[in-house]
């Protein structure tokens, strides 16, 4: 009994001051913009950076919630919530066809990215920022640190829905705010700009013996759509490239918002780290979940396979959600690191990349570029990896450790805001668990054996 109250104890201390952090994140970053020191307001008015920000944190909003919602969705009957859900059930209608869930998940990855990017362009400090007369080491931990625009991200534009959306997901998808998110998700990977992943997908599955195959049908037979296809992922691995030699120009160059003083080899060298690191988080997870319903005789026999499943699977099973918690905050902050390594400063009077036209490199100094290689090579590449070799991940010694330093960020309890905003906004959007709707899965279960008997 002494063990819960102390257990409650904490949680309430922890969304106490995670909530007054977040708040003065959110104060510190305003004030940023209004004295035109972030990225964007220092070039553009600042009310163009307000308007980005918050554009961007209330789609991200979107983008992981509804990523929640349609693969939680996935094996329910879509009939069950057709007269109560209208739009939830035109969302899963598309999703729940062929391949289209695959193809929404490889185009809300760049969305989330993207996001991110345009937070990092529209929020984050200028070198040199300074603001209301702080202390220099509140100024080092909060903007040069990152830790107020991670605050606002993890918190407000990610956790919060996930949290909501992991539970009341007809709800939360019952929108055109939703339809409008799975559209353009599927719009992006229809443009073929990320199909490198797919030659990737196949190259894992052929080093692993495994056939690719797709779920239509039309494209397995189809010359012609075979042919669409594979021009399209030969367009994205020349636009990859195109996108590596840019971004290794830029960073040899100097011209990126890199921090200064920091040769061009070791920022090279930062921007490969970066990406592994972010990649190794985005297959942890893919394997984690992958090893969670197998027996643990199963898991390997690697040191490091053994002594991470038993860390994540301590307990009641608290280690795995715990983690999701910390992972969240560990890959936000390498992307802002990555936007600032990737992202393309022109010094004025310098020469543009490569000598492009100038609306060219206006067009590169939106941080697409970025996003883009961030995506397929900090992301999905390592997902498709994980869930085709999940075992051999698990025995990664770097597995283990960025397992423990992913719990040992979540006990700080930073994100603990999320779970109080995400009381608010239930309450205020009326959300009810998706049990009320459709039932219980043993329930629903009950009903289909009970109609096929009458049958």
């Amino acid at each position: 009994m002494k063990n819960n109250s102390l257990i409650n104890s904490v949680k309430i201390f922890k969304g106490i001051y995670s909530s007054l952090l977040l708040v003065f994140s959110i104060v510190l970053i305003m004030g940023l913009i209004g004295n035109k020191q972030t990225n964007l307001s220092f070039k553009e008015h600042p009310a163009v950076a307000y308007i980005l920000l918050w554009f961007a944190i209330i789609w991200l909003t979107m983008v992981e919630g509804g990523q929640a919602s349609l693969v939680g969705l996935e094996p329910v009957d879509n009939q069950l919530y057709k007269e109560s859900h209208p739009k939830a059930f035109k969302c899963t209608s598309i999703t729940n066809n062929g391949d289209n869930l695959d193809k929404y998940l490889l185009g809300r990855q760049f969305m989330v990215v993207l996001v991110v990017f345009c937070v990092n362009l529209s929020g984050a400090p200028i070198p040199g920022a300074s603001l209301w007369g702080f202390p220099k080491w509140v100024i080092d931990v909060m903007f040069q640190g990152g830790l107020a625009m991670i605050m606002l991200t993890c918190n407000v534009g990610q956790l919060m829905s996930q949290v909501n959306a992991s539970l009341c997901m007809l709800d939360y998808t019952n929108n055109y705010f939703a339809l409008l998110t799975l559209y353009t998700a599927m719009a992006i990977e229809f443009s073929g700009i990320l199909h490198a992943s797919y030659l990737i997908q196949m190259l894992v599955n052929a080093l692993a013996g495994k056939k690719s195959n797709s779920k239509e049908q039309s494209r397995n037979s189809s010359i012609l759509l075979k042919a669409f296809f594979f021009v399209r992922c030969l367009i994205s691995l020349a636009i990859l490239s195109f996108s590596l030699a840019v971004t290794i120009e830029a960073l040899f160059d100097g011209k990126t918002i890199m921090w200064s003083g920091i040769p061009a080899w070791v920022a090279v060298i930062i921007f490969v780290i970066l990406l592994c690191i972010v990649g190794m988080l985005e297959g942890m997870q893919i394997a984690f979940f992958a090893v969670a319903k197998i027996p643990a005789s199963e898991r390997g026999d690697s040191m490091f396979a053994k002594r991470t499943c038993e860390l994540l699977f301590r307990g009641e099973g608290y280690n795995m959600p715990a983690f999701m918690v910390g992972r969240q905050l560990c890959v936000v902050s390498c992307m802002f690191f990555v936007a600032r390594v990737t992202t393309i400063s022109i010094p004025k009077g310098g020469v543009n990349i490569f000598n492009v036209s100038q609306g060219v490199q206006g067009f590169l100094n939106l941080g697409f570029l970025g996003a883009l290689i961030t995506t397929i090579l900090g992301s999905i590449s390592w997902q498709l990896v994980a869930a085709t070799f999940p075992i051999a991940f698990l025995s990664n010694p770097l597995t283990y450790i960025l397992l423990r330093i992913c719990l040992l960020l979540e006990g700080t309890g930073l994100c603990q805001a999320s779970w109080v905003m995400a009381a608010v906004h239930k309450k205020i959007s009326n959300f009810q668990r998706d049990e009320i709707y459709i039932g219980t899965a043993e329930e629903r279960a009950s009903k289909k054996i009970e109609n096929n008997d009458t049958v």
